[in-house]
């Protein structure tokens, strides 16, 4: 049985559409709104003429029509989300919660627009069954790892969208993070791993760059204390953190990259950051790397006993002082 949604009030007019505004949407005005077909709507206004935009980066989604109309006075256009059958309203709901979400900090309109169209591309790999399957439970708390360093990166040291541009992503065969002549590789561990942490390639700590760290996060699932945050939540956090509208469409677009889309199954679990601790990978440092492997050796992983490698502790100022 379909849950209550905003739509349930609103009556089909006779002509154009019902609306009600979203509250908190005021930057970037959002409404819930059905049309005389009764179809449930998502209206978003946007300043200017984005015309050239929307052709350019439209998404075509099963089930939903996304559309750009020019609005009642000059100057202004309707992004409409068109919901075409009844019985994927919960769905629609999910993804429009979540436009909601990632608008909210938007002031830019032309930022807005893309911040749409990315996360409609996310839902239609993701529905379509291709790369976006779910997250596992270890790429899951890698990914919170990640997200914790980059928080760290861009309130300590970098701007935002520096710190952004400097999150390589999944698809870095080296380190998570590379800025100036900086590499930080992000692992975490929980339970009883905690005792070692695995190296997953011969790539991850051997470097270009002439500082490369091993920052180690200790994660506990803890669902029950209030300071404990799920994936869904700690992106959240950060949305609402960054200022830059840029860095917000550039952060959008990483998470895609991972094949992330706000669903329930990513409220679980939540994770306390019971420690974490910075290793500098110096001379010495035990490390298994490309560059030294016998002939024919690769697709290699293996496990780094924490205790071995307490002398290569650091202060974290090591790698996000200002310089």
């Amino acid at each position: 049985m379909s849950s209550e949604t905003p739509w349930d009030d609103i009556g089909s007019p006779k002509a154009d559409f019902n609306v009600r505004k979203v509250a908190g949407t005021d930057a970037i005005p959002i409404f819930w709104g059905k049309n005389v077909q009764g179809n449930c709507l998502l209206i978003i206004e946007l300043d200017g003429d984005h015309s050239t935009q929307f052709r350019n980066d439209v998404i075509t989604l099963h089930g939903i029509t996304v559309d750009l109309r020019n609005g009642e006075v000059p100057f202004k256009q309707r992004l409409i989300l068109t919901l075409e059958k009844h019985v994927d309203r919960d769905l629609f709901f999910g993804l429009c919660k979540t436009l909601i979400a990632s608008l909210v900090p938007v002031s830019d309109a032309s930022v807005a627009l893309s911040v749409v169209l990315v996360h409609i591309k996310r839902w239609k790999a993701f529905l379509a069954g291709r790369k976006l399957r779910l997250l596992s439970a270890e790429e899951i708390q890698g990914l919170f790892a990640e997200l914790q360093f980059l928080r760290l990166l861009y309130t300590r040291r970098l701007s935002e969208i520096a710190a952004l541009d400097a999150w390589c992503g999944i698809d870095s065969v080296h380190q998570d993070f590379i800025f100036g002549d900086t590499a930080v590789e992000i692992k975490s561990v929980s339970g009883r791993e905690r005792n070692s942490v695995r190296i997953s390639s011969e790539d991850q700590l051997e470097s270009l760059s002439s500082n490369l760290f091993l920052m180690i996060y200790k994660l506990s699932d803890m669902p029950d204390s209030h300071h404990a945050n799920s994936l869904n939540d700690i992106i959240r956090i950060i949305e609402l953190e960054l200022t830059d509208d840029k860095a917000l469409e550039t952060f959008s677009e990483k998470l895609s990259s991972f094949g992330y889309i706000p669903l329930p199954e990513y409220d679980t679990p939540r994770f306390v950051v019971s420690n974490s601790q910075c290793y500098q990978v110096s001379e010495g440092f035990p490390k298994l790397v490309r560059s030294r492997l016998p002939q024919g050796i690769a697709r290699l992983s293996y496990e780094i006993k924490l205790e071995s490698i307490k002398a290569y502790m650091c202060s974290d100022s090591l790698v996000l002082e200002r310089s």
